[in-house]
């Protein structure tokens, strides 16, 4: 029968927390692969009743939620305007 690996058992935040409260090192357990996510906040958008329609229909054939179809439209959006920006001051 083939052997198999056993896995390394990850320690939970709070034995990690614990070690540094009690100044050890605890560089070990972190990769610096990752990175820093920023903190979400949250704004009120007003939309027409059409406009909201018009996403609901969207996020129905879609199968997500409205957030996310409003999240994707204006990542695409910024990400047209930087590519015009920069399309505009390379023709300069």
């Amino acid at each position: 029968m083939k052997a198999t690996r056993s896995r390394r058992k990850v320690p939970l935040a709070e034995s990690i927390a614990r070690l540094a409260d009690r100044d050890e090192d605890i560089s070990k357990f972190f990769t610096n692969k990752g990175r820093m996510m920023q903190p979400i906040q949250r704004v009120n958008v007003d939309f027409a009743a059409p406009m909201l329609n018009e996403l609901d229909t969207a996020a129905d054939e879609l199968n997500v939620s409205r957030q996310a179809v409003i999240k994707t439209l204006i990542r695409q959006a910024l990400d047209q305007r930087y590519l015009a920006r920069n399309a505009r001051r390379k023709s300069r």
